[in-house]
């Protein structure tokens, strides 16, 4: 999505949709409001006084939340959006930035380990002892992260009283998918996938859910919405100074949310130059799936995209390269204007500062068209492509942007949403989009069509004249909150575009 022009709706509008949209989710605001005002206590919180309200919302992600019957989609959900060792926890503590912790007397931080969560880009920290700390980059990871803690316990005490029911397993059993399906409830797929998640603790996990209930305890350090913009200036600050460094800092640049991957394929040739290299790992040692896909491009049965199997299948293999060789990656980009900024904050998005005047046009990707490489050498422009931050940092992110520079020229959004009337693998494009936090419609004239992604969507489907809701989290919906939007023909529902 880019917008050229954007229309903001008349008050009465925006506030009616708002309105009714409120008096459809009461459980959801109810939800909202009891956890947000009681983690302004300056003490901790148990959990399980979430757990009411939690089930009386009926989450559409967690839909069996009040019911006796496992949600193993549910659990799976927040597994995934959570470090392991969640699992032994009794104290989590949110906060900003580092010093917060210190001035409470919590940390340093620096001394604990530090941990990740397979789908959510947070960092965490384990004492060792039981408390865990984890940093928010917006008031959008706390209406995450509190809904997908109450999901995780209240689907673990759900799965200890089948297993305490069923005086199973007995020690020195190792129960497969199918087992615990017949045994426990829920699909064998569901516990397949839940084996895969947990791997060789599979079942120590098992046991140590039927020997204790979880009893979580939570606190909140600060939050207010100064801190979060004052981390924000922070997590800038580097990318700024980059742009400095490379006298970029005033030149015209071009604000891409992306993924850290997609542009510098598209742009630097890294991936193309080592075709061969690249091929040649994806047979001896790359995965099944990618194995039996090389094999359909070399025999011919696939009308898939080269480049695209080529930009995935560089991801693994750089990652089982040794570290020379992904500094000499580094080198080769910095050497045609791309240069990587990491980032040190509580809002962990990469960025990439990329110089057009420095792109060498024989490794763009030929899908991109014809180049005047002397125009393109001439071109004074900059573009900044930063990987998609989740819900409200975006407009932190946005604001920070637009706040130090005068020299925007264009925005451009892309990433990934839920769909009510769409599938898997489809592209939805916008014009209109209605802001939960707000309150605000938004009717904007998009820079992209269907006519101009349909040349390359070989599986998908384009839609276009769209109309978006951003909402706060994907846990405070439910059935008769979503109704309300798609009879209203609000069709794609995601986090950061309002």
């Amino acid at each position: 999505m880019a917008a050229p022009r954007l229309r903001v709706s008349p008050p009465a509008t925006g506030s009616q949709l708002a309105r009714t949209a409120q008096q459809v989710s009461d459980e959801v605001e109810l939800y909202h409001r009891t956890y947000t005002t009681l983690l302004r206590s300056s003490g901790e919180t148990l959990l399980r006084v979430l757990e009411p309200s939690h089930r009386s919302m009926t989450s559409s992600l967690h839909a069996l939340a009040g019911s006796e019957e496992l949600d193993l989609g549910a659990f799976l959900y927040a597994i995934r959006r959570l470090p392991d060792a969640v699992a032994g926890a009794r104290v989590i503590v949110m906060g900003q930035e580092a010093e917060v912790f210190a001035r409470h007397g919590i940390g340093p931080l620096d001394d604990w380990m530090p941990l990740e969560a397979p789908a959510r880009r947070r960092r965490w920290y384990d004492d060792g002892n039981g408390t865990m700390a984890v940093l928010l980059a917006s008031a959008s990871d706390l209406d995450d992260l509190v809904p997908t803690l109450v999901a995780y316990q209240i689907e673990w005490n759900k799965v200890r009283l089948r297993l305490r029911g069923a005086d199973w397993p007995q020690a020195g059993e190792a129960p497969d998918p199918i087992e615990c399906a017949a045994v426990l409830g829920g699909t064998e797929d569901d516990w397949l996938q839940l084996s895969e998640a947990w791997g060789e603790e599979y079942v120590a996990r098992l046991e140590g859910m039927a020997a204790g209930r979880l009893n979580l305890r939570i606190r909140m350090l600060g939050g207010s919405s100064v801190g979060y913009a004052r981390m924000t200036r922070h997590w800038w600050s580097p990318v700024r100074a980059t742009m400095a460094e490379h006298a970029l800092e005033d030149r015209p640049m071009y604000f891409v949310s992306s993924n850290a991957h997609s542009m510098v394929n598209l742009l630097s040739g890294t991936a193309r130059r080592r075709e061969d290299e690249i091929t040649a790992w994806v047979e001896t040692d790359g995965p099944d799936d990618l194995r039996a896909e090389l094999a359909a491009f070399q025999d011919g049965r696939t009308d898939g995209s080269w480049e695209n199997f080529l930009y995935f299948s560089a991801k693994d293999f750089f990652e089982s390269q040794p570290a020379a060789m992904k500094e000499h990656r580094s080198e080769e980009e910095r050497s045609v204007g791309i240069t990587h900024v990491s980032s040190r904050t509580a809002l962990r998005v990469s960025a990439q500062v990329i110089a057009l005047d420095s792109l060498d046009p024989q490794w763009l990707d030929p899908r991109l068209g014809d180049v005047d490489s002397e125009r393109l050498a001439r071109c004074p422009a900059v573009i900044v492509n930063i990987e998609y931050p989740l819900g409200l940092a975006a407009y932190n992110i946005l604001r920070e942007i637009t706040e130090a520079h005068d020299t925007l020229r264009g925005v451009y959004i892309l990433g990934k949403a839920a769909t009510l009337n769409a599938d898997v693998g489809d592209v939805m494009i916008s014009s209109v989009i209605h802001d939960e936090h707000s309150g605000s419609t938004y009717w904007l004239d998009n820079a992209f069509a269907v006519s101009d992604i349909a040349p390359y969507l070989m599986f998908g489907s384009g839609l276009d004249n769209q109309r978006a809701v951003t909402v706060k989290s994907t846990f405070l919906q439910n059935r008769e909150y979503l109704d309300f939007y798609y009879r209203e023909a609000f069709t794609v529902v995601e986090m950061e575009a309002g």
